[in-house]
């Protein structure tokens, strides 16, 4: 005899797993890891700069080694978000909740995302 994987009600419904969650789990905790240390580099350059005013700033982040791993940052924090909010919505909402809840997390992360880079990129780049 087979051993059966679910539940009555799973196998009946065709419910299993979606085999993502490996996946899943690794990129949130690959984005978790680059958010520590490009965070750390980000504080540590804020500390040793000698002002942080607004000239100093423009001009520091117009330095390639300094917009780069900003916006690496950027893509990295917003990314995350999207991945740990997914996995929120997902234990505990259900239905067109759920669906609408989804949506509007990408869109919150894409959005905010873009508008980010498009700062740090147009002062980079000295538009």
């Amino acid at each position: 005899m087979a051993v059966s994987r679910g539940t009555e009600l799973g196998r009946v419904r065709g419910l299993g797993s979606a085999k993502g969650g490996a996946h899943h789990w690794w990129v949130q905790r690959l984005t978790a890891v680059s958010n520590l240390l490009l965070l750390t580099w980000f504080i540590v350059s804020l500390v040793t700069l000698p002002r942080l005013d607004h000239f100093t700033m423009v001009e520091w982040l117009r330095q390639p080694w300094v917009a780069v791993p900003l916006a690496l940052m950027t893509i990295s924090i917003f990314y995350h978000l999207r991945l740990g909010l997914q996995v929120l919505v997902e234990d505990y909402s259900d239905g067109g909740t759920r669906i609408a809840l989804l949506l509007l997390i990408s869109a919150f992360a894409i959005v905010g995302g873009a508008l980010s880079l498009f700062s740090i990129f147009t002062i980079a780049l000295g538009a």
